[in-house]
């Protein structure tokens, strides 16, 4: 039985299943008028919350971690289409034991030179999937309070202690660009 969280809302993913070591993450929403190309970026945090290496940015330029735990699926450039529109698979039994947090962004592809943002989307969410059951944990539907950002923080996976793992849902907006995001976290 999936559980829909609220914004600030967190699920233990592991402390009901201490077996789930495959999930999904899937990103969806539904386009209002033109097309826009959302990417889904995803930082890996060490306790000091900063990226463990630059490779441990994840977007369509690097799919993968180091150690393979968490391999983004490839850009969905229109959005087009029923169910999710970018897929991540985690191995929560895989990811490097420094790594504490996976923070999962989706960003407007040049919004600011194409004036695009949130508010040109509905029905946003972000869910979890536990890949072997084929069943859905978790999912946070997306409010409309990050309509005017070019980048929303969706959620993120946080390591509560060596062997367990929670998603926070967030849908925290900002303008400060991908380039800012990196920044942020380097």
């Amino acid at each position: 039985m999936s559980i829909n969280l609220k914004k600030g809302g967190s699920i233990n993913l592991t402390k009901a299943n201490p077996k789930l070591s495959k999930i999904y993450i899937g990103l969806g929403w539904e386009l209002m008028t033109q097309s826009l190309d959302l990417d889904a970026s995803m930082f890996v945090l060490g306790a000091n919350g900063k990226l463990l290496s630059e490779q441990h940015f994840i977007f369509y330029n690097n799919l993968r971690t180091p150690d393979g735990g968490i391999a983004h699926q490839g850009d969905n450039r229109t959005g087009v289409g029923e169910g999710d529109d970018e897929l991540i698979l985690a191995n929560l039994k895989q990811i490097q034991p420094e790594a504490q947090e996976v923070l999962v962004y989706v960003t407007v592809h040049e919004a600011t030179a194409r004036a695009h943002n949130f508010g040109k989307l509905k029905d946003a969410y972000i869910r979890i999937v536990d890949v072997e059951k084929k069943e859905e944990i978790a999912v946070y539907d997306l409010d409309a309070d990050a309509s005017y950002a070019t980048e929303v923080l969706f959620g993120k996976l946080r390591r509560s202690d060596a062997a367990n793992w929670e998603f926070v849902a967030i849908g925290e907006g900002s303008n400060v660009g991908i380039q800012g995001l990196v920044d942020r976290y380097v």
